[in-house]
Parts: C-alpha cells; sequence; structure tokens
C-alpha cells in the first residue's frame, strides 16, 4: 500500500508534515485539486482546523475513497466538522511524535479495510462461483442427450476457469474389449478449430492418457517448457496447424464414486479476463495464465458432478434401449401371430412421426402454434408402435381369418358335398339294381341312361352350389343376387350315403357366407375392434415416465373419427387427441395400400389418396392434417415397404 499523506500548500499543517519521519508519500494540495478525481486518495489527509480546509476536506472526502481525514484543531472548533468524516482530532499544539503515531494508526486502518473489502469482495465471487457450480449440477443431471451433455460440461467447465479452449476424451473399449480414450469435442474462443473424432490409446505419452492412467488432475504453467521428469509429451502439431499456442492447461479426469474413470476434461489457456480473444499465439505467450489453486478446485469439483451426470446419462441410455428392444421384441412377437400385417406397427410409427415433424415445422393454418418437444416426438412413436399391442387378446384365428369362412370349416362343407354326392350315386345304384330284378334286360339299358344322366345333372348341380359357396367365401364385396342364392341352396336338403337327410350348408353358414363385405361376422368384428381397449389396459400398466404418460390415451384413440363414428369410444373433435388424429390417417393409408394381405389386395398410392379425401369430406378425418400428409409426401417414407 502507497501512504500518500495529503496537505493543502501553505498550511501550518505542510511544516509538520517536513518533520515526520517515515516512508510517506507526501502530497501537496491546491484548493483547486479537490474537484479533480484523478488528484488524492487513497491516503491520510491532515487539515487544520480553519472553516476554509474543514469545508474543503469535507468536498474532498465526499468523492474520494479510502481516505482517512486528521483535524489539527482548537476543542472549539473541532464541532464545526462532522465526526463521522474524521479519523481523528487533534488538539493544538501538535507534538510530531503524536501526529506520527495518529498517521501510523490511520494508515493501518485503511489497511484494515482495504483487507476487509478484498475478503467481501473474495467472497461474493466464491459464492457467486458456488452458486454457479451448483446451477451447472443442476443443468447437469437434467442433461438425456449425451452429446448435449458433454457441450455443456466442456462449456460450463471454460466459463468458471475462464478457459480459452478445451476438449473432452471419453473412456470407450475397442473391438478387442481393451479400453482407448475417443476425442469427442472441442472449443476455442480464439481461433476456428477444424473437429475430427480420433481415438488414442491410453498411456503415459499423452497428458490424457496419463491422467485417465493416474486420475490425478495434471496442471501446466507452459505446456511447451514440462516440468523435469514428466512422462508425457505435448504434440505441438495441432497448434502448427491451425495457428494457436497451447501454454497452461488443467487436465482433470472424470471420475465417479467408484474410481472409474469416463473421461478426461482438457482446459487450456487461462484468461485474466473471460471476455479476452487472443489476436496471435505471441499475445497467448504474454497473457496466459496459470490456473489458479481455486480454477483447480473447481475444474475438480466440476468433473466429479460430471461425471455422475456422464453415468447417469449411459445409464439412462442403456435403460433406453433396452426398452426399445423389449417394444420392437414384443410388437414382433404380436405381429408373429399375424404374419400378414407384419411390419404394419412399424410403418405407422414411421408415418406418423413423419407426419407429426410436418405439423411441427408448419406455419401457417390452425396448427401454426403446434410443436413437439424431442420427448413428445419419442412419446408419439411409442404410441403408434404399439397401437395395435392389444390384438394380443384377440383370439388367433380371428386374427388372421382371411375369408367368410374358416379353412377347416369350408373343408367341413366339402366333405358334406362329397357325402351327398356319394349318398346320390349310392340311391341310383340301388335303384338300378331293383330295376334289373323287376325288368327285362333291354329296358333296363335304356331306364339306366336316364338315370345316369339324372344323377349327373344333380352332381353338375350340386358342385354349382358348392362352386357358388366358395365364391361367396371370399371377403369382397357380395352381390344381391349372390346372397339370395346362399339363402336358396341352405334350404335344398339330400340324403348321404347313410340316408341322412343333409343340406350342404347350414343356416348359420348361410348366415356367414352372406356377410355383404369383408370376411368377419359382426361377433368377430366385436373381438377385432376389442384390441383397441386390450392395447389400453396393457399400455396404462406400464409406469411410464412423465414425458411418456400419454403414450395409453394417444394409442387408444386411433379408430376413433372426428365426426362421433370411429371406436371403440365415439370420441368426437377435439375429444380425440391431435396425436391420435395424426396417427389414423397413417394407419388407414398404410392399411390401404399394405401388401402382405390375402384378404384383400393393396390399392394403388392413388386411390388411397381419393379414399382418405373421402374420409376427410365426410368429416372422419382431420382435412388439415391429411393435406400436409399429401403436400409434404410423408406417404414416401414406406414407399419402398409398400
Amino acid at each position: 500500500m502507497t501512504y500518500r499523506l495529503l496537505y493543502f500548500q501553505g498550511s501550518e499543517v505542510a511544516r509538520l508534515v517536513a518533520e515526520l519521519p517515515g516512508p510517506y508519500e507526501r502530497t501537496p494540495l491546491r484548493p483547486e485539486d479537490v474537484d479533480d478525481p484523478k488528484r488524492g486518495g487513497p491516503g491520510v489527509l491532515v487539515v487544520e482546523g480553519s472553516a476554509r480546509e474543514l469545508e474543503l476536506a469535507s468536498r474532498f472526502k465526499a468523492t474520494r475513497h479510502h481516505l482517512e481525514v486528521v483535524v489539527l484543531a482548537d476543542p472549539a472548533a473541532m464541532a464545526a466538522f462532522p465526526s463521522d468524516q474524521i479519523y481523528a482530532y487533534l488538539p493544538k499544539p501538535i507534538s510530531v511524535p503524536i501526529l506520527a503515531k495518529t498517521l501510523a494508526n490511520a494508515f493501518a486502518h485503511l489497511q484494515l479495510l482495504e483487507k476487509q473489502e478484498r475478503a467481501q469482495a473474495d467472497l461474493a465471487q466464491l459464492a457467486k462461483e458456488l452458486k454457479e457450480l451448483n446451477n451447472i449440477g443442476i443443468k447437469l443431471s437434467a442433461a438425456r442427450d449425451t452429446h448435449a451433455l458433454l457441450e455443456l460440461i466442456l462449456t460450463k467447465a471454460r466459463e468458471i476457469t475462464r478457459s480459452d479452449a478445451g476438449s473432452l476424451y471419453l473412456v470407450e473399449e475397442d473391438e478387442a474389449g481393451d479400453l482407448r480414450l475417443r476425442f469427442k469435442l472441442a472449443q476455442n474462443d480464439s481461433v476456428r478449430v477444424p473437429f475430427k473424432e480420433f481415438t488414442l490409446p491410453i498411456s503415459h505419452e499423452s497428458v490424457a492418457g496419463h491422467v485417465a492412467l493416474t486420475g490425478e488432475i495434471q496442471t501446466l504453467e507452459d505446456a511447451y517448457a514440462l516440468p523435469a521428469g514428466s512422462p508425457f509429451q505435448i504434440n505441438r502439431a495441432f497448434d502448427q496447424q491451425v495457428g494457436y499456442r497451447t501454454k497452461s492447461m488443467l487436465v482433470v479426469p472424470l471420475k465417479t464414486q467408484k474410481d472409474e474413470i469416463l473421461g478426461v476434461l482438457q482446459l487450456i489457456n487461462c484468461k485474466p479476463d473471460p471476455a479476452w480473444i487472443f489476436a496471435s499465439p505471441a499475445e497467448i505467450e504474454q497473457n496466459a495464465i496459470p490456473f489458479s489453486t481455486r480454477y483447480q478446485e473447481f475444474a475438480a469439483s466440476l468433473a466429479s458432478q460430471a461425471a455422475v451426470a456422464l453415468e447417469n446419462s449411459r445409464l439412462y441410455e442403456n435403460i433406453r434401449t433396452l426398452f426399445e428392444g423389449f417394444v420392437r421384441a414384443s410388437v414382433t412377437a404380436i405381429e408373429a401371430r399375424d404374419p400378414t400385417t407384419a411390419g404394419h406397427s412399424f410403418r405407422v410409427a414411421d408415418l406418423t412421426t413423419g407426419l407429426a415433424e410436418v405439423v411441427d415445422r408448419v406455419e401457417t393454418g390452425p396448427y401454426r402454434t403446434v410443436g413437439f418437444t424431442p420427448e413428445e416426438m419419442q412419446e408419439i412413436r411409442y404410441a403408434a408402435i404399439l397401437h395395435d399391442f392389444g390384438k394380443i387378446g384377440v383370439r388367433e384365428e380371428v386374427l388372421v381369418k382371411a375369408k367368410k369362412l374358416y379353412p377347416t370349416h369350408l373343408d367341413l362343407i366339402k366333405q358334406r358335398v362329397e357325402a351327398i354326392k356319394q349318398g346320390l350315386k349310392l340311391q341310383y345304384s340301388q335303384r338300378k339294381i331293383a330295376y334289373l330284378l323287376e325288368r327285362d334286360r333291354q329296358r333296363f339299358a335304356e331306364q339306366f341312361a336316364a338315370d345316369d344322366a339324372e344323377l349327373a345333372a344333380l352332381i353338375r348341380e350340386i358342385d354349382n352350389y358348392l362352386s357358388i359357396v366358395v365364391m361367396a367365401n371370399e371377403p369382397s364385396v357380395m352381390p344381391e343376387d349372390t346372397a339370395t342364392t346362399i339363402g336358396q341352396i341352405a334350404l335344398k336338403s339330400f340324403a348321404d350315403h347313410l340316408g341322412n337327410t343333409r343340406t350342404i350348408i347350414t343356416p348359420q353358414e348361410a348366415r356367414i357366407l352372406s356377410i355383404p363385405k369383408g370376411s368377419l361376422t359382426e361377433e368377430e368384428r366385436v373381438q377385432i375392434e376389442s384390441h383397441v381397449v386390450h392395447t389400453f389396459q396393457f399400455l396404462a400398466q406400464i409406469p411410464w415416465t412423465k414425458e411418456l404418460r400419454r403414450v395409453p390415451d394417444i394409442s387408444r384413440a386411433h379408430h376413433e373419427k372426428l365426426n362421433g363414428s370411429g371406436y371403440p369410444y365415439g370420441m368426437r373433435g377435439d375429444e380425440i387427441p391431435l396425436q391420435s388424429k395424426i396417427m389414423t390417417i397413417s394407419d388407414i393409408f398404410d392399411a390401404l395400400t399394405a401388401a402382405d394381405r390375402p384378404y384383400k389386395r393393396a390399392v394403388p398410392l392413388d386411390q388411397a389418396l381419393d379414399i382418405l379425401e373421402y374420409e376427410s369430406k365426410a368429416g372422419a378425418i382431420d382435412a388439415t392434417l391429411l393435406n400436409l400428409f399429401i403436400d409434404a409426401k410423408v406417404f414416401q417414407r414406406v414407399a419402398a415397404s409398400s
């Protein structure tokens, strides 16, 4: 501290000051210096007790920091000067030793004030940095995306240590199971750094490898002048390539509580001012400073938090991957029960997320304010992949039913027809034998020919009936006259080979074969439609995270229609979640165009879009979403599989 002793020229104080011993910087003042901020303080101002000097001293102190005032005055004059503005009153006459002692005390008091302010400033800075560390910890714990987490770790580490540059390495296993370091991230305020990932062995040859091996912090005041005995070397090729100068370094391991090294944080060139941009290597050489002990502690603390966050992020990613695998395996298993629709759930997921991405980007129309976060997009995707999971609760024979009659049922009808035909043949053979016994040979031949013709006609009629049954068994749209014929066939009876009266088809079979469109009876259709309820009941049992909690509600509404004609709840309009409206369009489109369903042919793209347009005009699906689906050609995402 400079011991600056201030006084006004021409006063009695000047003589006393001249006689004072000690290392004082004696600074005489003129009255006009009072208003000059460049003159005076910090220091001690000694003034006489005259009204003029007291008035000047009051003005001088009001505009100076760290200034103490000592007044030499008669007791009567002391009351004229405010006591809160002075350090000491010294009554006249003044002895030099007393004045010297008072000044020494005043300077000591100034030193204490300065130390106190520095301590307060340090405490305030420490509190600010600790608060920042705490905020960083909160942000680190909230990060889920690994790349974003790495960016956050390096950015915040550089901020709290005033580092001009930095890089981040992660420990990984190679193909042989050996550990190595992967260069994952680099940042630099002063130069543009070309980034490319690469790997290096974990060894003592590099400072990052050395820290990964030892788990200890490494600090370097000058990377180009390593301490004697350092096992590692600094590769200057990178600096030469980009025109940089690596000087001070702080290299910190990312170490878990179990002492597992997850990576290495490398901080480069501590700056006196965090806003400083180094213009050249020479400027770095001159102005980069070593990392202080406090910065080392901060970096170590942040690295510890970062290691925990990185470990959590990896655990989260592993759990997400595990769940993703479980979902895919489950859907694949469900679709294996119905091979004809294999791939449908994944195609619907692709179409649904594709349309959701279009909605997220749209800037006009009713959905211009709609946006989906990455978590909400994941929620939509899971809801779409799992939308038919409830088919596990539907009987397999109903699920895969391709025609109106089950295969075994049609075989039974064919066996029945064969029995009837055999019965007719037996009946006519018996007639021939009886006729032969009762008539002569000539008339027998004539009658046999007539009977054979009659039998052949009956068999042709029965075969024709069977052909009509087989045709009616197809799940296409049935003409009215065919339905009438089926009813008539059910009324015709014949005797089988045992003499029992048989019909080709029963009334129940006739009812099934008379289904006007498709292959399902009303009871079977209810079973199929119940898969939505089964899906919701299954998905509701999963303890979804907060970000995915609406998956069951989105999935259960994918068969609902805006006009209330959907199932199973008959929802209308805004009762249906937007995500479900998006999925409905995707589900219908894939059902129309998928080429893997034996009970119906895939329709061409133009016809599928026409059908969707018809549904839109009928008020069943959202017209705006359909237009976005068509205009953005979302359907091309599954064009190959369709």
